[in-house]
């Protein structure tokens, strides 16, 4: 009797085991959280932005002209710049971004579709996706790779990730909600 209670034992710890650690896994792995300031690597330089290379750091990049009115994101394909634009009476937030290979046509959109956690197209784990057009049959949207890294695409393929570092992806996730409106000019 004692090796069989025992062995139903051994049983019970292993599959408890078990489904402790898939449940670890898919909690982890969903988690868009990054890990604690002390545990994080140095995040990687933003992507070169030749547009703002002569500007004053200190000084906030003008939305540009045209842009429309209201809350909103504009995406500057030429300048390879993104603008948070809020209310009236908050300065809007900028940040550079590296575009991908596929680019957007200029006009208005709306954000339709928000994923935490996924593999890119390009084949690397990003977080914080944002998609707001198609082009080319390629869906085109805000990302940051978990890696943290902004490098320039890979020219071989045709990808639609518009990729910034994680703290700026984290301040695009925060604000650009479904339905949100994105506003691409040249």
């Amino acid at each position: 009797m004692a090796r069989s209670s025992s062995g139903i034992v051994a049983g019970l710890t292993a599959a408890a085991l078990a489904v402790i650690g898939f449940l670890g896994y898919q909690a982890s792995a969903s988690a868009p959280a990054h890990p604690p300031k002390a545990a994080a690597q140095a995040p990687a330089p933003a992507p070169a932005d030749p547009g703002t290379a002569k500007a004053d750091p200190g000084k906030p990049v003008a939305v540009p002209a045209g842009s429309g009115t209201g809350v909103r994101v504009v995406y500057s394909v030429g300048a390879k710049r993104v603008w948070l634009v809020g209310a009236a009476d908050q300065e809007p937030k900028s940040f550079a971004v590296m575009p991908s290979t596929v680019h957007p046509a200029p006009g208005s959109y709306t954000v339709g579709s928000r994923s935490g956690t996924v593999t890119g197209s390009d084949g690397v784990p990003i977080e914080h996706v944002v998609r707001f057009a198609t082009a080319e049959g390629i869906a085109i949207g805000f990302s940051a790779r978990v890696d943290n890294t902004v490098p320039a695409p890979d020219t071989t393929k045709k990808t639609g990730g518009i990729r910034m570092t994680r703290a700026d992806g984290d301040a695009m996730w925060a604000f650009a909600t479904i339905s949100s409106k994105v506003v691409v000019v040249p």
